[in-house]
């Protein structure tokens, strides 16, 4: 199937998201020399870039914007940072592609301090995700939380303000703005487990459009797939949003997945961990392996910690 002679790309008009639809457009073009391949960057709707971070309802708006703008044909695809995609894709779209995982990992941001373990009793630290909040609480309980929004340059500067002793970022989202010079340490899985799907991108695109999604095949990566599939599977199946504080991570171990979940209660009610691993040779056995994980927490009390 030949290229398309032109691929135009949504994504949203902020600096992380403006980079990794850069990374995209630039393998596409080496791949497709012959392919004008531009970016279509769109705005929050009202303006509040700020208002992107930290609230699902404004992702789910933002991801909405995006298949629009390809549903109307002002552009091909749609790159994502996977974590912000709902676990069930809009009706009429499809996913083409999941990119090689960058870091997965949360970072810690300090002007101050060396890592979380030196922060003293009532340190403020900010974050901008539950998930984050959840874990925290738990190890260091002492800490004063402080839930953030705004891009990494408006949380940074809470740091020079003095307003924050500290920040936990994801380390993907600190790289694609441009500043990954300010980790200060990263946070291992163990420590802090990541969302479904961070640190990955997809790439979406018409249901109805089998030679966009031919061209996008390349850009895949299998070993990225089937463990964010895994990821998000597990997380479908717990509750079917990113804003419950739930997370998930899998990674290969000696030719099987090994998927770490967890789930949190809301007012510090808790967290319950759970891990699994198999032979996962396709996608259905990598949701097989998230949704028996989800099942496993279900059955020790997940849904008591998630209720309201």
């Amino acid at each position: 199937m030949p290229a398309p002679r032109r691929l135009t790309i949504a994504t949203r008009k902020l600096a992380p998201a403006m980079w990794q639809a850069e990374q995209i457009r630039a393998r596409l073009a080496a791949l497709y020399p012959r392919t004008t391949v531009g970016v279509l960057g769109i705005p929050a709707r009202g303006g509040s870039a700020a208002a992107l971070h930290g609230e699902s309802g404004a992702r789910a708006r933002m991801v909405r914007d995006l298949e629009a703008a390809i549903a109307d044909g002002r552009a091909d695809i749609a790159v994502h940072s996977l974590k912000n995609l709902p676990g069930t894709i809009s009706p009429g779209f499809t996913l083409a592609g999941i990119t090689a995982r960058e870091d997965p990992r949360d970072a810690f941001v300090s002007r101050k301090f060396a890592s979380l373990a030196a922060l003293p009793e009532g340190a403020v630290i900010g974050m901008s995700s539950v998930r984050r909040e959840a874990q925290l609480r738990e190890r260091y309980p002492a800490l004063s939380i402080k839930m953030v929004r705004g891009d990494v340059t408006t949380r940074l500067k809470l740091l020079d303000s003095g307003r924050c002793d500290a920040l936990i970022v994801a380390a993907a989202t600190l790289c694609r703005s441009g500043h990954s010079a300010c980790v200060t340490a990263y946070l291992e899985p163990d420590e802090s487990l990541p969302a479904p799907g961070q640190g990955a991108l997809a790439i979406e695109c018409r249901a109805d459009r089998p030679d966009i999604a031919a061209a996008m095949a390349p850009l895949a990566d299998r070993a990225t797939t089937l463990a964010t599939t895994a990821e998000r599977a597990f997380t479908e199946t717990l509750c079917g949003t990113g804003a419950a504080p739930v997370a998930a991570y899998a990674e290969w171990e000696e030719g099987a997945l090994w998927l770490r979940g967890l789930v949190a209660g809301t007012r510090g009610r808790g967290v319950l961990r759970g891990e699994k691993d198999a032979d996962v040779p396709d996608r259905a056995a990598a949701a097989r392996l998230g949704q028996d994980l989800a099942d496993d927490l279900l059955a020790r009390g997940a849904a008591r910690l998630l209720a309201p």
